[in-house]
């Protein structure tokens, strides 16, 4: 597993780290299984897991818990999520901070946090939505620097909202941001624009979310693909989304070296990025782990396969159904 510095924070970490939203929010989670792929990822040298409070309302939260108790000798970074308070996800351009974002709503959802995690301060607290009109507004500004002050959090976030990565840029110039976490993946290349190079300017750690485009990017859906009716893909993969994704995925066939798979393509390009610190597939069983791990091993793009791969650039833009 080969480590990044994750921006002014100063931390090593996996760039392949632990996306944890599938393991309280997807159906056909299994506790054993879960704990099982959690201790083979450690093992295998993975020390970055990102988790919310929202993922099973506190569920996943209390799953790392367990985690960070069972490798008391090992430092694992613990990111987690306050949800809005109005749960609006993502939240609108006329939501107002006092309805997402009030002062004692955030003290009071680091409070949860913590209890979930059983630990006494939380490395990465992030905002699970956010909109950039936000950013000279002083209630979120002293209450995260009075939770920093009194050491319950490391490290302030940003979960930007799907498919609006410049959704952040002025409230990352306040300098009190330490990380974002964005979608970018083989399709959703828009980052790379203006997201990236200011993050790279201020010394902000970048996580790659969604590396695999909720799936598309393993190559398995197919345009009769279903989920179940509480399965939070069945309201995101609607026939417009779905037919359109599966059009993407079959394009990029042509494109997959010999002896590689779209999965491992799909990570390989987010890690032939030196901007992206980690990116964080959910990974709920074994052979998940074994696969996503041995894609970091230092080796980059052929240059060409990178220029080719920059042509699947697929832009879109938010939708009722791509909250």
């Amino acid at each position: 597993m080969q480590n990044r510095r994750f921006g002014r924070s100063g931390w090593q970490i996996s760039e392949i780290g632990y996306g944890m939203w599938g393991l309280a929010g997807w159906t056909g989670s299994d506790r054993k299984e879960t704990d099982d792929s959690l201790n083979l990822a450690v093992e295998s040298g993975v020390n970055f897991f990102d988790t919310a409070w929202g993922y099973g309302e506190g569920l996943s939260e209390r799953i790392l818990g367990d985690l960070i108790r069972r490798y008391p000798d090992r430092k694992l970074y613990a990111a987690t999520k306050i949800p809005p308070k109005n749960r609006q996800w993502p939240s609108r351009p006329d939501s107002s901070l006092k309805d997402v974002f009030p002062a004692d709503y955030i003290v009071e959802y680091t409070e949860k946090s913590l209890k979930n995690l059983g630990t006494e301060r939380i490395d990465l607290l992030q905002f699970h939505v956010w909109e950039d009109s936000w950013a000279e507004e002083d209630e979120w500004k002293e209450a995260i620097q009075k939770l920093t002050q009194e050491g319950k959090v490391e490290r302030w976030g940003i979960s930007v909202n799907r498919w609006e990565p410049d959704n952040v840029l002025k409230t990352l110039e306040t300098g009190l941001i330490d990380a974002v976490q964005v979608i970018y993946n083989i399709f959703d290349q828009a980052p790379e624009d203006n997201l990236f190079p200011l993050c790279k300017k201020l010394d902000i750690g970048v996580i790659s979310r969604v590396p695999f485009d909720e799936g598309t990017l393993t190559g398995t859906l197919t345009k009769e693909t279903t989920f179940p009716a509480d399965d939070w893909r069945s309201t995101y993969f609607v026939p417009e989304n779905l037919n359109s994704s599966v059009d993407h995925a079959e394009a990029l066939k042509a494109d997959i070296p010999e002896g590689m798979t779209m999965p491992e393509l799909a990570l390989r390009f987010i890690l032939n990025n030196p901007d992206v610190h980690t990116t964080i597939p959910g990974m709920r069983k074994l052979p998940h782990v074994r696969s996503n791990v041995s894609a970091s091993d230092g080796k980059l793009f052929d240059p060409q396969l990178a220029e080719k791969l920059k042509t699947h650039r697929w832009d879109r833009s938010p939708t009722q159904w791509s909250q």
